[in-house]
């Protein structure tokens, strides 16, 4: 097996679904006691969100940069970033330690189109909804990408970084999600990204009457398949 590099801590809440996920597949695949070889690299979240909110990218890009050389100095083969948002800087990442990235927005939109869907909704941070990664990353698949109105995307933004990444699920909230995801479906979205990887802790497949897109599930997944082949 391939050894993965983890980019975690973003939240720590998120990055023990992965890990979780990750030996999951490993095991189901190969079956005994096999479990994946990885390496976490836990970030102290607090300071990186307070250089998102001062729209401080490059010095993002420093601190992530920094942290993928040293998974690559430990002998890790590629990297995983277990978190959407962190995908914008994934050149920058490359760029600083050599290790290939393996995407989740290229994971994501090849499941979109196993599922014959042509338009999908994005939930998310407000930087991964607002910012280009998806719908450039969908584009080149021929998928159509809608994100909720601004106002909504300012409650989604919101119960994240104040509820879901400190471990906080609310039943408000939930149904909150549920209001905007049915808006989106009403607008043309066939199926909805769950594009936090926070956000499955909260909504799942059977609060909504389309298709979701659990990015964590579908990102672990495809590293342990990698990490296998």
């Amino acid at each position: 097996m391939k050894l993965i590099g983890m980019l975690g801590g973003m939240s720590w809440e998120s990055t023990l679904e992965y890990y979780r996920l990750i030996n999951e597949r490993v095991k189901a695949k190969l079956g005994g006691l096999h479990s994946a070889r990885c390496l976490i690299s836990s970030i102290d979240f607090q300071p990186v969100a307070e250089m998102m909110r001062q729209d401080d990218w490059e010095g993002i890009a420093r601190v992530l940069g920094c942290e993928s050389e040293r998974l690559k100095r430990a002998g890790a083969e590629f990297a995983v970033i277990c978190t959407n948002t962190m995908h914008l800087l994934v050149k920058e990442i490359e760029e600083a330690s050599g290790l290939e990235v393996l995407q989740i927005g290229e994971a994501v939109a090849k499941e979109i189109l196993k599922a014959d869907i042509g338009r999908v909704g994005l939930l998310g941070t407000r930087f991964t909804m607002e910012k280009s990664y998806y719908g450039e990353t969908l584009g080149r698949y021929g998928v159509d990408l809608l994100v909720p109105s601004e106002m909504e995307r300012d409650v989604v933004d919101r119960v994240i970084f104040e509820e879901l990444c400190k471990g906080l699920f609310k039943e408000e909230s939930r149904k909150t999600y549920i209001d905007i995801i049915s808006r989106l479906q009403a607008r043309g979205a066939e199926g909805i990204i769950l594009g936090c990887t926070e956000i499955p802790l909260l909504i799942k497949q059977s609060d909504v009457a389309i298709p979701v897109f659990d990015t964590t599930f579908i990102h672990a997944t495809a590293a342990a398949d990698y990490s296998m082949a």
